[in-house]
């Protein structure tokens, strides 16, 4: 190996925090709504789906925040979830125009 490999750092931990509060709360409600909208009975399902759609915001925002300081540097974080997010909300887009 000619390049040492980059060791993770502990002083991008604010940038990469703020990614996973701002980002990471993107994701989780855009994914929370890709399951409310694809899962089981659609959008209109009623009892306990909406209740269930509504905590899963909670694990998957804390997720993120887990992982998030995996990655490098805050950059990477930052351009990674704004992908993720941009992916992920095209998709709920997408899905709410074709089951409209």
């Amino acid at each position: 190996m000619s390049e040492a490999r980059a060791r993770l750092e502990s002083r991008h931990w604010f940038g990469k925090t703020c990614a996973g509060v701002v980002l990471g709360f993107g994701l989780a409600l855009s994914l929370s709504g890709l399951f409310a909208w694809l899962g089981p009975d659609g959008i209109g399902a009623g009892g306990g789906k909406n209740q269930f759609t509504m905590w899963l915001m909670a694990p998957i925002w804390a997720a993120v925040l887990c992982f998030v300081h995996l990655f490098r540097d805050s950059l990477r974080a930052w351009l990674w979830l704004g992908a993720a997010n941009v992916a992920t909300f095209g998709m709920l887009a997408l899905a709410r125009w074709v089951m409209a």
